[in-house]
């Protein structure tokens, strides 16, 4: 049996702000933009000095890639749920329930959605490792794991497109060899274009630019998008 410690007091209090801080700066995002929220904005919103901020974060990097491990995290855990709603053996099922849950988190969230998927935060310099690379593979291991699960049941077709060039099979077997032998690299290229195809529509969504469609029109599109990407990519879906 392993026992943890407790938490000191100066500890807990120290926690409690370091989240303080990270909701604050979230807040400014929505209301600024994720290019322009400084130290100096978040001590005053929490009635600190900036130089107080220090003791939390050794700078702006320092806060952004916890904010973006944040985001990872939270995307991750919402697309999980959705797709754990559905069937295990339902691929096609979980690809929409998780495509839709990656959608609406971007329209709930648009600041956190352009901090970890949008455009670099101009001079932010993100570890080569650490908890932002590992936060994002785990949110997009979600989306992975539903074609080894296709595979697995032998519900993954061929995909529309299979022409593979060397250098996309290498990077198959160099980033994803726990793909290998399971789902081809043409496959693996579909995953991507699936993903891609999906943020793309995304993206569109949650910045207005199919606004002018209308709620029914919109939510219609977008569910096709998901049918289309599937389809394409080789997934079982009627």
């Amino acid at each position: 049996m392993t026992l943890t410690s407790t938490p000191t007091r100066r500890e807990r209090q120290r926690a409690a702000t370091v989240e303080e801080i990270k909701e604050v700066a979230r807040g400014l995002m929505r209301h600024q933009g994720i290019t322009d929220v400084r130290f100096t904005d978040i001590a005053k919103e929490m009635g600190m000095t900036a130089p107080a901020l220090y003791r939390y974060y050794a700078d702006r990097d320092a806060l952004l890639t916890d904010l973006i491990a944040d985001g990872y995290r939270d995307l991750g855990r919402v697309v999980a749920e959705a797709r754990e709603q559905v069937d295990a053996d339902n691929v096609a099922a979980r690809w929409i329930a998780a495509g839709r849950a990656y959608r609406d988190w971007a329209r709930r969230e648009p600041a956190q959605f352009a901090l970890i998927l949008g455009m670099p935060v101009p001079g932010y310099v993100a570890p080569e490792e650490g908890p932002t690379t590992d936060a994002a593979k785990d949110a997009m291991s979600q989306l992975s794991a539903l074609f080894i699960r296709a595979a697995e049941l032998g519900d993954l077709k061929a995909p529309l497109v299979t022409d593979v060039s060397d250098a996309m099979a290498a990077c198959a077997a160099e980033k994803h060899p726990e793909l290998s032998g399971l789902v081809p690299p043409a496959s693996f290229q579909a995953m991507i274009t699936a993903w891609a195809t999906l943020h793309g529509a995304t993206c569109l969504d949650a910045y207005g630019q199919f606004d002018w469609l209308g709620d029914e029109a919109r939510d219609q599109l977008f569910e096709a998008t998901l049918r289309t990407a599937a389809l394409a990519a080789g997934f079982p879906i009627e």
